[in-house]
C-alpha cells in the first residue's frame, strides 16, 4: 500500500515522502499513530500543495543544518573507558555517551540521530554519523581511549 508520511520516521522515510510499506504495517501501526496517511489523489494533492508552501522553510531547515554539520565535524569527543586484560572495554561506548559529550561542547543533539557503524569494544579512533536532515549528515570523530587503573 502507498503511504504519504506526516513526519520522520527512523528506517522508513522522511516527512512528505511517498512510499509502499505493507497492508498491515501501514493500516495497523503508521496511519493509527498518526506517523502517515493513505496516498489517495487528494491527499497527494494536499501533500504537493504542503511541499509547495514550506519549500522556503525546508531550505532554511537545510542551511541550518550545514552548518551545524561544520561545527559538529570540527569537534572530536574524547572518552574515557574501564578497560580489561584483554583490551576490551567493559561495555561499550552508546550513543548517550556521544550526546553528552556533544552537549559538554554546546551542541544539542537527540541520541537517536546518532549512530556507529559497528560497536565500540576496544580503544581507539571511531567514527558515528548524526542524521541532521535527509540530505546532511555529519561524521563526528570519536576517540575512546582507557582509564588509568
Amino acid at each position: 500500500m502507498k503511504i504519504i508520511l506526516k513526519q520522520d520516521v527512523h528506517g522508513l522515510g522522511y516527512k512528505y515522502d511517498v512510499i509502499e510499506v505493507k497492508n498491515g504495517y501501514g493500516l495497523n501501526y503508521l496511519i493509527p499513530k498518526g506517523f502517515a496517511v493513505i496516498a489517495n489523489d487528494s491527499n497527494v494533492k494536499m501533500r504537493n500543495e504542503e511541499v509547495r508552501q514550506a519549500s522556503r522553510k525546508l531550505e532554511k531547515l537545510k542551511g541550518d543544518a550545514q552548518a551545524l554539520c561544520e561545527k559538529i565535524e570540527a569537534v572530536t569527543i574524547n572518552l574515557t573507558a574501564n578497560v580489561g586484560d584483554g583490551g576490551r572495554v567493559f561495555g561499550s561506548i552508546t550513543t548517550s555517551m556521544v550526546a553528552d559529550e556533544l552537549t559538554n561542547k554546546g551542541i544539542e543533539i537527540d541520541r537517536r540521530r546518532i549512530s556507529f557503524a559497528s560497536d565500540i569494544k576496544t580503544p581507539g579512533s571511531y567514527e558515528a554519523v548524526v542524521d541532521l536532515h535527509r540530505e546532511v549528515k555529519a561524521k563526528v570523530k570519536i576517540e575512546v581511549v582507557a582509564a588509568a587503573k
